[in-house]
């Protein structure tokens, strides 16, 4: 007979461990009764609900402190009505846990209190194992909207979990890596700038930090809070053909080398190259369709263009391969094949890094290419000095172009972000620059 008392003992202690266990829940005083879960209905859902209580010996008086030395010193009041504890979803349905605290009279002052669990926080019904959940969500690309539905909270905890996390933000002004890259991105309206600045390690891509404004006296105020040792101690700086970023390093990094990102070299003369394409369909209203149609094939690199395979092109009666193709579509306009010749020699110089090369086409002599291309080579010859850094190092702002992609996807999931404080907040904790500590609300 006490053998199986025992073992009756044995297994609801096993229950317990394995409640606590599956909600997560460290606090070894809650216990749970009998009939511990049920179908329920809050809120206009039908919901999972866990019936529990706490209680324990306390050591002392919340309210005077006195020590209980001894049982003589308060007494067991019952419980309170119980409250419902927001949970972690269990098989997608919103869980609750009815949680009903004992009461316990101090002898020494007459005073009431309940019993305290780490589970939740004082005068809060959000557990803190569905806030740490909150966290682990606001890592992946989803709305703060999306998160409040799965976790049965409202949006403005989601937005405290957020906060919290921002406020644990430490940036340490007194080091910066030898290589830095420098870009921009569409900030959110309550900004002060049009354009937020964003940097990073130009070697690993890690972000450093996010600046509310791009403009110059913003970012000469800003990089003044690091110590001159830290900016003496970058050496190269990537940036785009921005002029206020080469004033803004003349002033703060000494002794860094400005290095033109490759990409926007690129970007500047196929921009052109398509507005001369634009300009010749105007011109030769017989290929306009095929100059259309082709457009893709007239911007790419001469040598990725297939020579070998002849096939029908739509709006082209003759079998051909790309790079015939592309010859008759150039061959209809004299500007449009002078200004394509100009870009594919630049696009050689870029891709096989001779310098000399591109230098000798800037400074030809170039009467018969379209507007768009000598204004983009008159801007070229302005930047010829941080171009050539470009030639003679592997440095470029991929890992910037590729974050500033990730927050145009996290901003558009959003539907766009109110504060910027939190804009960029949400940035870091999904790149992983603000780790998951969350702070008691």
């Amino acid at each position: 007979m006490l053998l199986a008392k025992n073992k009756e003992r044995i297994d609801y202690m096993s229950q317990d461990n394995y409640i606590r266990n599956l909600l997560n829940i460290k606090d070894k005083n809650i216990k749970f009764y009998d009939n511990l879960c049920y179908d329920g209905f809050r809120k206009g859902k039908t919901c999972k609900i866990i019936n529990a209580f706490l209680s324990y010996v306390p050591n002392s008086c919340n309210k005077c402190g006195a020590c209980f030395e001894s049982g003589k010193d308060f007494e067991k009041k019952g419980f309170d009505k119980g409250s419902y504890v927001v949970m972690p979803s269990i098989c997608k349905m919103d869980t609750y846990l009815f949680l009903k605290k004992q009461r316990i009279k101090c002898l020494h002052c007459n005073s009431s209190s309940v019993c305290k669990t780490d589970l939740v926080g004082h005068g809060c019904f959000i557990s803190n194992v569905t806030k740490q959940a909150i966290a682990v969500d606001l890592t992946k690309k989803r709305s703060e909207k999306d998160i409040a539905i799965d976790n049965n909270v409202s949006p403005n905890t989601v937005q405290r979990v957020v906060d919290s996390y921002y406020e644990g933000k430490k940036l340490y002004k007194h080091y910066l890596p030898e290589v830095l890259s420098f870009d921009e991105f569409k900030s959110v309206k309550s900004a002060s700038g049009a354009m937020s600045f964003i940097f990073c390690d130009g070697t690993n891509g890690k972000i450093i930090d996010i600046v509310e404004d791009r403009r110059l006296h913003k970012l000469i105020s800003y990089f003044s809070y690091y110590t001159p040792e830290a900016r003496n101690n970058v050496k190269f700086i990537v940036i785009d053909m921005y002029s206020p970023y080469i004033s803004l390093i003349n002033k703060m990094f000494p002794n860094a080398s400005i290095i033109i990102d490759k990409f926007h070299l690129v970007q500047l003369i196929s921009r052109s190259l398509n507005k001369t394409r634009i300009m010749a369909m105007k011109r030769n209203k017989n290929q306009a369709k095929n100059l259309k149609r082709y457009w893709r094939l007239i911007l790419k690199n001469r040598t990725d263009l297939d020579c070998s395979q002849w096939k029908k092109f739509t709006g082209v009666n003759n079998l051909m391969t790309e790079v015939d193709l592309v010859d008759f579509l150039v061959d209809s306009d004299k500007e449009l094949k002078n200004t394509y010749n100009v870009y594919q020699d630049l696009l050689y110089s870029l891709k096989h890094k001779d310098f000399k090369e591109f230098e000798r086409i800037l400074n030809y002599e170039l009467n018969n290419i379209s507007e768009y291309m000598k204004i983009s080579i008159k801007t070229l010859k302005g930047y010829t000095p941080y171009i050539k850094n470009t030639f003679e190092n592997n440095y470029s702002n991929g890992f910037l172009e590729g974050n500033n992609n990730f927050i145009k996807v996290l901003k558009r999931i959003a539907f766009g972000f109110r504060s910027f404080t939190r804009f960029k907040a949400r940035i870091m904790i999904c790149k992983g620059i603000i780790l998951p500590k969350l702070k008691e609300a």
